[in-house]
């Protein structure tokens, strides 16, 4: 091999490495949190709304479902 091909397979390797360290970085950063007063709340309300919402389905459970009637858990002692 040249050195000139070992010269631009390097030059690849390097920056298809900083450009996958970058794509990382940005999928990586925590979101910035709301400052008060600022006017994004707006914005991510139906954010908020959605997770308040997947939150309660999951916790609240179905009110109308009977769960008397099933096996009750008992303690392991």
């Amino acid at each position: 091999m040249s050195p000139r091909l070992i010269l631009i397979l390097a030059f690849v390797a390097v920056v298809s490495a900083a450009g996958a360290s970058v794509i990382t970085w940005l999928a990586v950063q925590p979101q910035a949190t709301p400052i008060s007063g600022s006017g994004t709340a707006a914005i991510n309300s139906s954010a908020d709304e959605e997770q308040r919402r997947h939150r309660e389905e999951f916790f609240g459970g179905n009110s109308d479902r009977n769960i008397r009637g099933g096996q009750e858990m008992k303690p392991r002692w």
